[in-house]
């Protein structure tokens, strides 16, 4: 019985395809292990995202040979899609899937040699444009949440992304697959789905033609007993309609917590980005959650350094962003990316300044957190607590994802319980004095 171990590099979406393909294996009689227990296959699933990409999977390349010299080592995942000729010449690689073929590694995989010392490794990667299928998908075992992936690809041409060309066009699997899936979830004792893909709010796409809604799929998905809670991932501010925000604002299950994708707070820049909004309706959208979900968690990711930022443009993104009613932000330094249209913007903003900018925009997200977590203080929440212990605590999130500290205690793993705020403690997260009943028996 071979053995096989799993790493995965990148988002919520990579760690439920490698999820799912690790119970394809076991489902064949593979033995799934830990990365260290020398394993007889390595799987190592890519992100194109991370600047250093080409770094960290050579890195984990070289870990799994320390490992096990003769363990055969796969790349998939979307840096696998853009560079597979560049993977295949990494020394310990023996074969480079693309999108089109990871799903299929599994029945594969028994064909596959290693590869002999000093060649390059085995190649099945397709155009990217036969990467039509679509593959439902979910993380399990691996926390207290589970990600379930409700779409693919993405159709939209912004300039410094290769998503689309990592993963194809966009696409779905139907309401009722998904709402399957999210039953098969619940009666593994998940408490917490948190729904992902590249453009969920695109969701609804079947062979290239729109069958249904994100609307549609909330509505159905808050049907499903069993499950506490589900929390949107994140979300385009285009296609977070009001009718969305409306149906999450009254649902049972659905978490008050979204991560809204904002990129820049100057319309120039969005411009420049191809983006298809403007900050205005960025605007409208906090204040419609905030008018019906005051307690709102909202996230934003930012992107700083694109070509064409001047300084003055960065300025205007940050006091937009600072006047926003926002709870955090996730801030990305642009980096540069082959066959992506931002290659030809100008001026080319430098390095250090990009880094000054990011560092500008990490010290207003700690400060707009701390506000929020402030606002918290002696009001009540639900929280959902972990497999995590930090400093002799235990760790959890409530519903608008406010991040909970208490005395460890074995019997509060994956369990529920109404809390009080009490403080925020020295490391920025809010510690509670009162647990309350159970209020949530699955």
């Amino acid at each position: 019985m071979k053995k096989v171990a799993f790493y995965t590099l990148g988002c919520k979406l990579n760690y439920s395809e490698t999820s799912s393909i690790g119970r394809m294996f076991e489902q064949k009689g593979y033995t799934k292990v830990e990365f260290n227990e020398t394993p007889d296959i390595f799987i190592i699933n890519t992100c194109s995202v991370t600047e250093n990409a080409d770094k960290k999977c050579r890195k984990i390349v070289r870990e799994a040979q320390k490992i096990n010299a003769d363990g055969y080592v796969a790349i998939i995942g979307c840096y696998a899609q853009l560079k597979p000729k560049e993977i295949s010449e990494i020394p310990g690689v023996d074969a480079v899937l693309g999108a089109a073929e990871k799903f299929r590694l599994v029945e594969l995989i028994d064909t596959f040699e290693k590869t002999p010392l000093g060649q390059p490794a085995q190649v099945i990667a397709s155009s990217i444009d036969y990467a039509v299928e679509y593959h439902t998908s979910y993380s399990l075992n691996d926390r207290t949440r589970t990600f379930l992936k409700v779409q693919d690809g993405c159709d939209y041409p912004c300039s410094y992304c290769t998503i689309p060309l990592a993963r194809g066009k966009s696409r779905s699997d139907t309401v009722a697959n998904i709402v399957k899936a999210a039953q098969d979830i619940a009666a593994r004792d998940v408490k917490e789905i948190v729904l992902t893909g590249v453009n969920i709010g695109d969701f609804g796409l079947q062979n290239g033609e729109r069958k249904e809604t994100f609307l549609d799929l909330v509505k159905a998905l808050d049907e499903v007993e069993g499950i506490l809670r589900f929390r949107i991932s994140s979300i385009e501010p285009n296609l977070l309609t009001d009718e969305v925000i409306e149906f999450v604002a009254q649902s049972k299950r659905f978490a008050h917590h979204f991560h809204i994708p904002l990129q820049s707070g100057s319309n120039t820049v969005l411009g420049l980005m191809k983006r298809r909004y403007k900050r205005e309706l960025y605007a409208e959208r906090v204040a419609k959650i905030k008018s019906l979900m005051p307690e709102c968690c909202i996230g934003v990711d930012v992107i700083v350094g694109h070509p064409g930022e001047t300084q003055q443009l960065f300025e205007e993104s940050y006091q937009f962003l600072n006047a926003l009613n926002v709870s955090y932000l996730h801030v990305f330094t642009y980096s540069e990316r082959e066959n992506t249209a931002a290659l030809n913007i100008r001026p080319i903003v430098a390095k250090n300044v990009r880094a000054d900018r990011s560092k500008m925009l990490h010290i207003l997200s700690e400060k707009k957190k701390r506000f929020f977590y402030e606002q918290q203080v002696d009001k009540q929440g639900i929280v959902l607590f972990e497999d995590e212990i930090q400093n002799g605590q235990m760790l959890g999130f409530t519903d608008n994802y406010v991040r909970v500290a208490v005395k460890y205690d074995p019997l509060l793993i994956n369990e529920t319980k109404a809390i009080r705020y009490d403080h925020i403690n020295d490391s920025g997260l809010m510690e509670v004095t009162e647990l309350e009943v159970e209020v949530f028996h699955s």
